[in-house]
């Protein structure tokens, strides 16, 4: 649930207060900022609240982008209201929570790399909204999410095709953490980079999911380093731990060191 529309001006006066006067430290933290999508009919004041922050937030995020036209009209009032000196990048993560928005994702995507070539703004990840999604196609959910299986296949499958983060659905049983688990462990299998929460206690169970092994790690390390030695010696067909290695597995380590990368920075 977002903020009750009668408080919807005390939340962006908080969040400006807070961002302006410097009142809570974002030392080694995202900073982000969720505004009302643009159908809202709130979406430009939030922006214009946000954005005339002493400090800016590190990440905006936009609910509900259904079409081309949505990310457009977002694009051009930030336009309109960033500051002009504005140099440090923001991160843009877009919501996708209908089945129009899925069917348009790709499309989504494109005009927003293009909107924003020249701007202090990249488009950063992508987060799938299953709960909205299942309400607009009829669907009933469910713990074991068998009714998203393809559309979450789908969306990793676009986010990947433009380096994009893919966030994974919500586990709405906070309580089953043993769910949560398994989802977790088949959100990070479908190459996901992380999912979303609802609850601190799920957060613990989340990263180990989306973390690699201790065992993983070193695995990727050293065959890593075995064919960076190898490319230096001149020879030809690369063998590690008894086996040919194709470029395909030397590209999974690679994506584990940068999952263990990022799992030690948060």
């Amino acid at each position: 649930m977002g903020v009750a529309l009668n408080r919807k001006e005390e939340a962006r006066r908080t969040i400006r207060e807070v961002l302006h006067t410097g009142s809570v430290s974002f030392s080694g933290k995202d900073c982000s900022v969720r505004v009302n999508c643009v159908e809202s009919g709130h979406c430009e004041t939030d922006l214009e609240h946000v954005l005339s922050a002493r400090r800016l937030p590190d990440t905006l995020h936009l609910p509900k982008v259904d079409t081309v036209e949505h990310v457009t009209w977002f694009i051009d009032r930030l336009r309109k209201h960033m500051p002009a000196d504005m140099k440090t990048p923001m991160n843009l993560i877009l919501f996708t929570e209908s089945a129009l928005g899925m069917l348009n994702l790709r499309a989504i995507c494109e005009r927003t790399l293009e909107l924003t070539s020249d701007l202090p703004l990249s488009l950063d990840g992508l987060v799938f909204g299953s709960d909205d999604f299942c309400a607009d196609i009829g669907a009933t959910r469910t713990s074991e999410a068998r009714e998203l299986l393809f559309a979450r296949q789908n969306f990793v499958m676009i986010a990947k095709a433009f380096k994009l983060q893919a966030i994974d659905v919500v586990y709405i049983d906070y309580k089953d953490l043993e769910g949560l688990r398994r989802q977790s462990e088949e959100g990070a299998q479908f190459g996901f980079t992380g999912k979303q929460v609802i609850h601190p206690g799920q957060v613990p169970v989340v990263q180990r999911a989306f973390s690699p092994s201790p065992e993983r790690a070193e695995w990727a390390a050293r065959l890593v380093e075995a064919f960076e030695k190898h490319q230096t010696s001149g020879k030809g067909a690369f063998t590690f731990g008894g086996h040919m290695i194709d470029r395909p597995l030397l590209l999974q380590a690679h994506n584990v060191l940068r999952m263990q990368t990022r799992s030690e920075a948060s």
